[in-house]
């Protein structure tokens, strides 16, 4: 098991956004987390990554707790993120964006670069192109290439369909099939369920910061329920 997350509870204040979930992410899957805005999915993701303390319960990966760790010490353990709204530095170029992701490996290998240009060809056809000057599609993808740059064994993607154009959506989703065909292992929230279910091994329901259904994706794009509350209106 790569990640093993277990009865945690997270703060924003008095107001808990976490209420004692537990999830499991084994080496190779798509694991999604779907629900309404506010159901804690994000929380999660940054909790996962640091950027949240916990107040409870604890995280597992790859069979050491990082219940504690640091952000930084994270990532070079593996676990990174594209975070909700893409994070890009607007006024670096295309190039210097994918080299800050491999900023904790030192000096960025010609073969990172080469894979993410070769998913992303229109991020090569930009490299010297300042980031803030891209299309929202092209700044999700920008996004997705730089938290690949820093090899992660677990790559933690936040709502990477949220604002973009249909064309760009089905794009995306199928380089995440990619990326995962290439061996690395997603956790995806996202807010697209039919999408997200469709690309998913597995998924988990939250609401109000507690889950409330987990299945394989194909299990959960037929469940009445998950239909009913998040599919009745068509992807989104």
């Amino acid at each position: 098991m790569l990640l093993e997350v277990d009865e945690l509870h997270v703060s924003y204040g008095r107001v808990a956004a976490l209420r004692g979930i537990s999830l499991q992410v084994d080496e190779g899957e798509i694991v999604t987390l779907i629900g309404a805005n506010g159901a804690g999915k994000t929380t999660t993701l940054k909790t996962l990554s640091g950027l949240r303390a916990v107040a409870a319960g604890s995280i597992r990966f790859d069979g050491r707790d990082i219940t504690a760790m640091p952000g930084h010490q994270r990532v070079m353990a593996g676990l990174c993120q594209a975070p909700e709204g893409r994070g890009v530095f607007p006024g670096m170029s295309v190039a210097e964006n994918l080299a800050m992701g491999a900023y904790s490996r030192g000096k960025p290998a010609e073969a990172d670069l080469e894979r993410v240009f070769t998913l992303f060809p229109r991020l090569k056809e930009r490299q010297k192109q300042a980031g803030g000057t891209l299309s929202g599609g092209e700044q999700q993808m920008l996004a997705i290439g730089r938290a690949l740059m820093a090899r992660p064994r677990l790559l933690l993607l936040d709502e990477p369909s949220m604002g973009l154009a249909p064309q760009y959506i089905q794009l995306i989703f199928r380089i995440i099939a990619e990326i995962n065909e290439q061996g690395t292992t997603v956790l995806l929230v996202e807010q697209n369920a039919a999408q997200a279910l469709a690309v998913a091994h597995r998924a988990y329901v939250l609401e109000t910061g507690t889950i409330v259904k987990t299945g394989t994706g194909q299990e959960l794009l037929g469940d009445e329920s998950v239909v009913a509350a998040y599919l009745g209106g068509g992807p989104g």
